[in-house]
């Protein structure tokens, strides 16, 4: 039986279940499987659209009874405790059985429960034949309230969207400066900003630069815009994120897109580029490798499909 220290559920619609495991091989190193992941790497579950629960392993046993004596050696005397079953895939037993166990973990710690308030909860769950017990995290919603911004256009990017791309482009690591470069409206810096992330946008249009600074101003966030061209743009960046012009409101042809990715590559190593086309030659002739790749098609919309490119530098040394 393998050790890890974390136990991840997720949840989805189908159309998102590829953009799911593009996020999942970037945090992780590897995809996640029938909704559920085992990682020794810890991760927010508020920071993704699709992290919903995160257990932190405290005791494992393919045995119940030995589980249950693992816990009491635990000692574990925290007032306010609430205790929930996580029922995962393949996990058949019966709801009877399930309050019972949840009964035999909460005679194991000697505190008072708070089933309402509770200042801790914990979690005991069963897959592929082993018992787990940990601390459980859940997915805060605060992020949904971006939904309500002052400012958004027909074809931007999903809230989820948006959120995913910052993990993909920083792997999680909240140490690392980002950049939205053509940043429209802001929506992807708005889900940089309240997951703690050190995101900068920037973008040539005076109106989706000034909608960016009310979006951020309505939200109390802080963060960097500048009102230029990416090509005039002389920052550096550890990743960076293009969600590529749609000939919407802005007319774009292919010399366009090029300069905007080598603009872009001039200043980031790590760039995730989301375009509705397929760039492969444009990337490529940007000197830039496609490190991994996802379609997104929009729900009720099967003829349209945002792509995602995970691009890095070829022979990068910085």
């Amino acid at each position: 039986m393998t050790k890890y220290n974390h136990l991840y559920s997720f949840n989805y619609d189908y159309h998102h279940s590829d953009l799911c495991k593009l996020e999942s091989r970037q945090l992780f190193d590897v995809a996640e499987k029938d909704k559920l992941l085992f990682s020794n790497i810890k991760v927010d579950p508020s920071s993704s659209p699709f992290i919903k629960k995160r257990v932190d392993i405290i005791s494992s046993s393919e045995n119940y009874s030995e589980l249950i004596k693992k816990i009491k050696k635990e000692n574990i005397r925290i007032d306010g405790f609430k205790i929930e079953y996580l029922t995962l895939d393949g996990d058949t037993i019966e709801y009877t059985d399930k309050l019972k166990k949840l009964r035999d973990v909460g005679f194991c710690i000697e505190s008072p429960p708070d089933y309402y308030n509770p200042s801790i909860t914990f979690a005991i769950c069963f897959y592929e034949n082993v018992w787990y017990f940990g601390e459980l995290i859940n997915q805060t919603t605060d992020w949904l309230k971006h939904k309500s911004k002052p400012y958004s256009y027909s074809n931007s990017i999903s809230i989820n969207i948006a959120k995913t791309l910052v993990n993909i482009a920083s792997k999680g690591d909240k140490s690392n400066k980002i950049l939205d470069a053509c940043c429209g409206a802001g929506t992807v810096i708005l889900e940089g900003c309240i997951s703690g992330f050190d995101i900068e946008g920037c973008d040539n249009n005076e109106k989706v630069y000034q909608h960016t600074l009310d979006n951020l101003s309505y939200y109390n966030y802080k963060a960097n815009v500048y009102h230029t061209d990416i090509k005039d743009h002389n920052k550096k960046y550890d990743s960076a994120i293009i969600d590529l012009p749609y000939n919407h409101y802005s007319k774009t042809n292919d010399n366009l897109l090029s300069i905007i990715i080598e603009s872009t590559a001039k200043l980031s190593p790590r760039i995730v580029i989301v375009s509705i086309e397929d760039i492969e030659p444009i990337i490529k002739k940007s000197g830039l490798k496609i490190a991994d790749f996802c379609s997104v098609e929009k729900r009720g919309k099967l003829k349209f499909a945002r792509n995602i490119w995970v691009c890095e530098k070829e022979n990068h040394t910085d």
